[in-house]
């Protein structure tokens, strides 16, 4: 039986691309770019359109250094988005391989999310940021990605040095793994993600992408989320983040060359072509 998580197949050949639809006026790279929720539904098309299996629909900048966003004010922003992309029929129950996916910690908005068509919850604390997620999810049978980082987002570099940067992580996420199991959530419907550019140095978030086997070795599939990240400027000098994407995609490849299943970006376009090249010359 082919594996799936969010009810798609995990295939080697073609791996899983979620796409960033960020509804935020201070994400790093594309903020205030979809403060209005029609150029976000038609930038969620867009992206479909393209090749995207996941719309990551967010309303809340987790960048390093930014301020908490207040739940109404996240809600105001991802919802409208959400139920604009069901109409569309994009989302579950609508009979397309397509899913919605809400990036939030906080559960009164996973919780509204869901009931307006949302599939997956993608949160950076890992369900520990408020204690009515883990609860949530597992009563919902929610699909999850856990994600791995270091204090908050205003101070996401805190922290102690990692000893052997992968095997940290993966205790880490294997533990959540572990609590949401014992809250009553399959495994089946859990995703890892090592967290690049929460509190890593930039040669610890290389070996993540070239761990990625290592993360995957529990039998969860690992989600890299490296796209237009401050380490790909540092490597090539490239100060504006919608310029990295060619190195993103060469990084997506070599994620899931690795051992990722899911490969979360902001330009689908060059992602898949990269992808596409690459499986043709396996």
């Amino acid at each position: 039986m082919t594996a799936r998580f969010a009810g798609l197949p995990l295939d080697r050949h073609r791996p899983l691309v979620m796409a960033i639809v960020n509804v935020t006026p201070d994400s790093f790279s594309d903020g205030g770019e979809r403060l209005d929720p029609v150029q976000a539904i038609e930038d969620g098309l867009r992206f479909v359109e393209a090749g995207a299996d996941i719309l990551d629909i967010g309303g809340e900048s987790t960048r390093p250094g930014s301020l908490p966003t207040s739940p109404e004010d996240e809600l105001k922003r991802v919802l409208p988005v959400i139920e604009g992309l069901a109409r569309q029929g994009i989302g579950k129950g609508k009979g397309r391989s397509l899913v919605l996916s809400i990036d939030t910690r906080r559960a009164s908005v996973a919780r509204a999310a869901l009931d307006a068509g949302a599939s997956i919850v993608n949160d950076v604390s890992a369900l520990r940021d408020d204690a009515a997620m883990l609860p949530l999810v597992a009563e919902r049978q929610a699909d999850v990605v856990l994600m791995h980082r270091r204090g908050l987002p205003e101070n996401t570099f805190a922290g102690p040095a990692y000893g052997d940067v992968v095997e940290d992580v993966r205790a880490f996420l294997l533990e959540r793994a572990a609590a949401c199991e014992a809250a009553g959530l399959p495994a089946d419907r859990i995703a890892l993600d090592p967290g690049l550019g929460f509190g890593k140095s930039v040669a610890q978030e290389l070996e993540l992408i070239a761990g990625a086997g290592r993360l995957a070795e529990a039998g969860y599939p690992v989600l890299i989320g490296c796209s237009r990240k401050s380490f790909i400027g540092k490597l090539t000098g490239i100060a504006k983040p919608a310029d990295r994407d060619p190195a993103s995609a060469w990084l997506a490849v070599e994620a899931v060359r690795r051992g990722a299943a899911l490969v979360r970006v902001h330009n689908v376009v060059a992602t898949r072509q990269a992808l596409a090249v690459w499986a043709a010359m396996k």
